[in-house]
């Protein structure tokens, strides 16, 4: 098998002409898509229909090409997209396709990419332990399926649900939700599916990825683990990447995890195990097929032992104010400004830090 990889631009959540064009001109068969990835235009925040927009477009297009509904696209491909592209950061969406290779493998590793989907989750589920489980079951389904090693994971995209204030308030008959909060839910289920994806990978021991430490014990986190949450799904939609011996192709992903906002040491070393040379900049980002950043606001309200005011802010959400400064931070070391930056980290990646994670053509002498 073969993954390859596409990165598209779009003037608006409906501009789905990249992918049209790619398909008419024989690029990608839209058979062989397996998951989407992407930036929109939205906050980010419980009320970004932005994403569904883009989701809907995408579906109609996908199962239009192959005879199938849009509703049946989104049972089998996850499309997963995070609002918000603040500052110098360009909305796109990336599409993954997996494709028959008639040639043999080397033994050398490759790309590979896993989905999985869970079961439909009610409010009072999310940032318990049976989202916990539920995604850390999927994780593993998706990695197994995909032949890749979980040492060998470089990153996790999880999308959960969100639900509206009316919605948490209707899921009363049983177990109340662990807040009556929209937006802080939001964070719940975050938090939650990030233990999930460590708890299955073995970045945490299984008795510590329990519902207990959701939102306290944030030593507990997956250095390569990314989630999001909207109120367009209502299950978690999982992508596993990284790398196998079991696939082919020209294409390789790193990961680093930040220690905090301004940890850029990290990255240019991720960068050069990429095969790019030590430089401030890279020279060549043409070989960059895809960026992810995990961001957020160092809950100490301190960077490197300066106060910040992100978490305070009453006129602008402490998420758009991280993406926006680290996503300028990735985009000029990776002279590319078409990055999936997301806030909400919790549990993903060290307090005031998060993941990084690139793939990249890799040079004749890498292949």
């Amino acid at each position: 098998m073969r993954a390859d990889v596409h990165r598209f631009a779009m003037i608006d959540p409906s501009d789905v002409s990249g992918l049209r064009q790619a398909m008419d001109a024989g690029a990608i068969d839209p058979a062989t898509i397996v998951a989407v990835i992407g930036k929109t235009h939205g906050n980010g925040l419980v009320n970004d229909y932005t994403r569904g927009y883009l989701a809907q477009s995408l579906s109609l297009l996908i199962g239009g090409r192959i005879g199938q509904s849009a509703e049946a696209v989104r049972a089998r491909v996850p499309l997963i997209f995070s609002g918000g592209v603040e500052g110098v950061l360009s909305p796109h969406y990336t599409v993954f396709a997996v494709v028959a290779d008639e040639a043999p493998t080397d033994g050398n590793m490759a790309l590979a990419v896993g989905v999985a989907f869970t079961d439909a989750m009610r409010p009072s589920d999310i940032g318990r332990q049976a989202q916990i489980e539920v995604v850390a079951a999927a994780v593993e389904r998706a990695r197994i399926g995909s032949g890749i090693a979980a040492g060998d994971v470089h990153f996790v995209q999880v999308k959960g649900p969100a639900f509206t204030l009316a919605a948490i308030l209707e899921d009363r008959d049983g177990r109340r939700a662990a807040t009556d909060n929209s937006g802080k839910l939001m964070a719940f289920g975050r938090a939650a599916s990030a233990l999930g994806v460590a708890k299955a990978l073995g970045e945490v021991p299984a008795e510590r990825a329990v519902e207990s430490v959701v939102l306290e014990d944030f030593s507990a986190y997956s250095a390569v683990a990314s989630i999001s949450a909207g109120v367009e799904v209502q299950y978690n939609e999982v992508v596993v990447i990284g790398m196998s011996d079991r696939w082919t192709g020209p294409l390789a992903i790193a990961h680093t995890a930040m220690t905090d906002a301004l940890d850029v040491g990290s990255v240019h070393a991720m960068l050069q195990r990429l095969g790019f040379p030590p430089a401030p900049q890279i020279a060549d980002p043409a070989r960059i097929r895809a960026a992810f950043v995990k961001c957020e606001a160092q809950r100490d309200g301190f960077v490197r032992g300066r106060p910040h005011t992100m978490l305070n802010d009453g006129d602008i959400n402490e998420q758009r104010h991280i993406r926006g400064a680290v996503g300028a931070i990735i985009a000029s070391i990776l002279n590319d400004t078409a990055l999936f930056v997301s806030g909400g980290a919790e549990h993903q990646g060290p307090d005031g830090g998060g993941l990084v994670a690139v793939i990249v053509e890799r040079t004749r002498t890498q292949v």
